[in-house]
């Protein structure tokens, strides 16, 4: 079979004005970024049809480190219920630089169930990346300016939150002290720099409804304590005119196109295992108000993504989802079962068997939240006859709709069969409203411990002495009630990467709590997750190369 970017490369391209007009957006209201892709104002936006629209989310089961799948699945399905005679459109989030040159090599879909054209969104595409890592480092140059300027005064800075971001994994960046060599170079302190997607402004620009909205958000970012106790802001810096206008090109979502020429929305890119793990909510409600069936995806595992899109997401912006698909995949769920890493690709019943504990925990997640489930089983060509069917026959059983995926191999061919699932579910048994863990009043620690204990399956949760600290600060303001957004590792339930399956009996300490004050909702640091990734020992950058003119080693 051929590569990704052979495949991409193979497919025909239609112009953007061609795919908009397919979905109903005029010429007028495209602002094109060449042949074939585009900003799509706002002000496009529809609520009579969103409020009509059926919204999916797809997430998967705790993944290995190739991950599940789950963005080809959302695409299949995309293609597969276009083939069925539905409109449907795809909205997802955009590839980080830092994983594309790291351990992914990129983030558009895979084998015939793509988004396009693939090297651009992988690469810099509309530059919405890069307003925000812009937005955010001008933030940081001002309030250091500030801090300079007003060294002297009595009521100056006492603790500084505001670090930098970069949309490279570079651990060397995690801890630095800048503002040395000097008084003419600043004030001395201790800084570092968080990955682009980890950022509260790329938070604050997927959670923005609309641009006044966004100016908002951005005046209300902590940026660190005065003296006296107060918080300093954003809007006492005097600045938010000047990061919103940095800002107001990228606000809008990008349309582009999938293999089959059917329409996909891609906008914004913070990761689930470090932030709130979702694309847009403007980019959602502009598909859903094109698409009669919208699909998205949520990063990583159910207990990150999904929980995030649930709980921060839809409790913001009023989204209900009708229906929950979980990608599983016969390696993920060997690897759950206890089988080593270097042979989950060999049939093992018993080890298959043992791994749907782990697809299990997640479909009670899932449930708990009054969401109904239609299971996609992401088929790879060493899978295993006899396994898939102890998969269909544990949905079987449990009154889950199952069917395969094949959309990787056979674009929305491959995936009519989940598409008819899933319209069926949704026209026979749609999801009702969702039900939270936990309630806006309740105290932030309530919160951690109820996505902890209830999610996770945690027997006990503990709190550093530092993020006890910050939770101090946190009583009696309006940030109590905030939802939480827990950075953990993606390959366990529990704070161990290596506790595969269902991890249970353990204890998860909350190391630092970071207060995201314009998007709105408390980050607690779980275990030793970074917030700035680092690069593994081969990193993928290392095989890609331009060749006559042409981009190899994208995937």
């Amino acid at each position: 079979m051929k590569t990704d970017i052979e495949i991409a490369r193979s497919c025909k391209l239609e112009n953007i004005y061609k795919i908009a007009e397919k979905i109903g957006v005029t010429e007028d209201a495209l602002i094109p970024y060449g042949k074939y892709m585009a900003k799509v104002p706002i002000s496009e936006e529809n609520k009579q049809a969103i409020d009509q629209s059926n919204l999916i989310l797809v997430t998967s089961i705790t993944p290995t480190k190739a991950g599940i799948g789950k963005t080809t699945v959302s695409i299949g399905l995309a293609l597969g219920l276009n083939k069925i005679g539905k409109k449907a459109i795809v909205a997802l989030r955009e590839p980080s630089l830092g994983p594309c040159f790291g351990m992914k090599g990129g983030a558009a879909g895979g084998g015939y169930a793509q988004v396009l054209p693939m090297e651009n969104i992988n690469l810099h595409f509309t530059g919405d990346f890069h307003a925000i890592t812009s937005a955010h480092n001008t933030i940081s140059a001002l309030f250091d300016n500030y801090i300079y300027q007003n060294r002297k005064e009595a009521n100056g800075i006492k603790e500084i939150l505001w670090k930098r971001v970069l949309d490279v994994n570079d651990r060397s960046l995690r801890y630095l002290v800048s503002g040395l060599r000097g008084n003419a170079n600043g004030v001395p302190q201790e800084t570092g720099f968080d990955i682009t997607p980890a950022s509260e402004i790329m938070a604050i620009l997927c959670l923005a409804t609309d641009i006044d909205d966004l100016r908002r958000r951005i005046e209300n970012i902590l940026l660190g304590y005065r003296y006296d106790g107060s918080m300093f802001t954003v809007k006492d810096l005097g600045i938010a005119g000047a990061i919103t206008v940095l800002l107001k090109d990228a606000l809008n979502p990008n349309l582009v196109q999938t293999t089959e020429n059917t329409a996909a929305f891609i906008h914004g890119g913070p990761f689930a295992n470090i932030a709130h793990g979702c694309n847009s909510v403007i980019a959602t409600k502009m598909a859903m108000s094109y698409g009669d069936y919208v699909i998205t995806e949520a990063g990583f595992g159910a207990d990150l993504g999904a929980e995030k899109f649930f709980d921060i997401k839809c409790r913001k912006s009023g989204l209900q989802p009708k229906l929950t698909v979980i990608v599983a995949t016969a390696q993920g769920l060997k690897m759950h079962g206890g089988i080593a890493i270097e042979n989950i690709k060999e049939k093992n019943v018993v080890g298959i068997t043992k791994g749907l504990e782990n697809l299990a925990k997640h479909v009670d997640n899932i449930r708990s939240y009054g969401q109904n489930i239609v299971i996609a089983f992401n088929k790879y060509a060493t899978d295993d006859t006899e396994e898939l069917q102890i998969v269909q026959d544990y949905c079987s059983a449990n009154g889950i709709g199952f069917a395969i995926n094949n959309a990787f191999v056979e674009g929305g061919e491959g995936a009519k069969e989940l598409a008819k699932v899933v319209v069926d579910t949704i026209e026979n048994n749609p999801s009702g409203p969702l039900q939270f863990p936990y309630t806006d009043q309740q105290a932030i620690t309530e919160k951690i411990e109820a996505i902890a204990k209830k999610i996770y399956g945690a027997s006990h949760i503990e709190f550093s002495p530092i993020a006890k600290r910050k939770l101090n600060q946190l009583e009696g303001t309006e940030l109590t009630q905030f939802p939480v957004c827990i950075a953990k590792t993606q390959y366990s339930f529990s704070a161990d990467a290596t506790a595969y399956g269902v991890a249970k009996d353990f204890s998860i300490t909350i190391n630092d709590i970071v207060i995201n004050r314009g998007a709105e909702f408390i980050v607690a640091i779980a275990g030793d997750i970074m917030r700035m990734p680092g690069l593994p020992k081969a990193p993928q950058a290392l095989k890609i190369d331009l060749v006559d003119g042409l981009i190899e080693g994208l995937s």
